[in-house]
């Protein structure tokens, strides 16, 4: 892979990190501001919070179609440019009315409006990598993308928190929005131009030699296949069964990981928040690790049987660390000699980050997948996926309170770890799409760097 595209890979990662900071920061107002200062209640706090995802959900497909309408450098530039006002309108509404029920349907509206704006992310992202990655190296540069999404919403919380610290909430919702706005503008004015051009010489235009380059990335035109056609596909709906179930248990953590530590574990606030941090920076970690691993698995083993053996072990394993994770302190009480009962968190703690880091391993192949299948019309595959991802997203918020009365936090997490892995199991009759050069013998195949 050439400096210049991993420059590109390196400005994807940090437009995902800016995009969920954005996104995930309504989540910390909320909680130290909007709900005990301002007044606003938590059930309609819950609404802002669901119009966002509900309206980003709806809006994937047609984000989706014009992924591949206008091309993905300028829908994200789209993304970042209209995020990024929303996100400063969210400050600015402040500094006009702090009045409970005006500001919360202020921030209905806005929020919702969000929704819309950030549907073309992780689709156009993936749409990036196909159009400019070879075959072979997919896996890992979605899987470092997918990576920087995690270390925004690892470091939303101790960061949009100390601005709200040191100055108000409104100002850290305007300079989160302003960098995600001017990065917008960024990628408008640096990348557009050079995917533009690779559209017709691909090597030249991001500054490779195409002579050097010809070996390990072999060029053909892509038609574009109908759009009944890919929606249809059977491998594509398995594909986004898998990941609802993915995203059911990753939506479970970010959602209620904070509350489980603090409500029902009774762990202080701040020893919470940073251990919510670290947790989210090691699933950061696994989804680079996982995408790295999954392109060394296909160029070893071919690429069905290579992501197949990824996402079954990541999923699986991550469910049984889940398990061990909420089952803790029995695990500790029943092995005396660990000498581990004042450590219960810790190993609480350890368990899920392990959880979490093993089944975001598994975030590359998805991508990577999708937009195999979709090819000249990626976008629109990975838009689709990603609905299912969140909608399996959207249920576990809503079902994870109902189980826990009813049955206990211990079960609420279990079941979400048994969703995970069944939806890696899937993967026995998932037929990704392969390439020559991913699944060349190893002799044959191009030296990864």
């Amino acid at each position: 892979m050439t400096r210049h595209r991993w420059l590109l890979i390196g400005m994807l990662m940090g437009y995902a990190a800016l995009g969920h900071f954005n996104r995930v920061g309504i989540t910390v107002a909320g909680d130290e501001v909007f709900i005990p200062e301002i007044g606003i209640p938590e059930t309609s706090m819950g609404w802002v919070y669901t119009t966002f995802l509900i309206v980003y959900t709806i809006g994937m497909l047609p984000g989706g179609w014009l992924i591949d309408r206008i091309g993905p450098g300028r829908a994200l530039a789209i993304f970042g440019i209209t995020m990024g006002t929303f996100s400063v309108l969210t400050g600015v509404i402040g500094w006009f009315t702090l009045e409970p029920q005006g500001l919360l349907v202020a921030l209905l509206v806005i929020r919702g409006l969000g929704g819309v704006c950030n549907a073309p992310l992780h689709p156009g992202a993936a749409r990036v990598v196909s159009d400019i990655i070879p075959p072979d190296r997919r896996a890992t540069a979605n899987g470092l993308i997918t990576a920087g999404a995690l270390v925004g919403i690892a470091f939303c919380f101790p960061v949009l928190g100390w601005l709200m610290d040191s100055l108000s909430w409104q100002w850290a919702f305007v300079i989160g929005g302003s960098l995600l706005l001017v990065y917008g503008v960024l990628w408008l004015a640096l990348a557009v131009p050079r995917l533009a051009a690779s559209a017709v010489e691909p090597e030249i235009a991001l500054g490779g030699n195409p002579e050097d380059e010809a070996a390990d990335f072999p060029r053909t035109v892509q038609a574009r296949p109908q759009l009944g056609k890919i929606l249809l596909d059977r491998t594509l709906w398995l594909l986004t069964l898998s990941y609802a179930a993915y995203g059911y248990f990753q939506y479970l953590f970010f959602y209620w990981l904070g509350y489980y530590f603090k409500e029902i574990l009774e762990i202080p606030p701040v020893q919470a928040r940073w251990t919510n941090t670290w947790i989210m920076l090691t699933m950061g970690v696994g989804m680079a690790v996982g995408g790295r691993l999954t392109d060394l698995a296909s160029h070893r083993w071919g690429v069905i049987r290579g992501r197949r053996t990824v996402v079954i072990v990541g999923m699986g394993l991550g469910a049984v660390l889940g398990l061990a994770g909420v089952g803790a302190s029995s695990i500790v009480a029943n092995l005396p000699s660990l000498g581990l009962d004042d450590h219960v968190f810790l190993v609480t703690s350890i368990c899920l980050a392990l959880s979490m880091a093993s089944v975001g391993m598994c975030e590359g192949v998805f991508w990577t997948t999708s937009t195999d299948i979709g090819r000249g019309a990626g976008g629109t595959s990975g838009a689709f996926m990603n609905t299912g991802g969140n909608i399996g997203g959207l249920i576990a918020p809503v079902l994870t309170p109902f189980v826990a009365l009813e049955f206990g936090w211990t079960v609420a997490i279990g079941l979400a770890c048994v969703v995970s892995a069944a939806g890696g199991l899937i993967w026995l009759w998932i037929v990704p799409p392969t390439d020559e050069v991913v699944q060349a013998k190893p002799d044959l195949a191009p030296e990864l760097p």
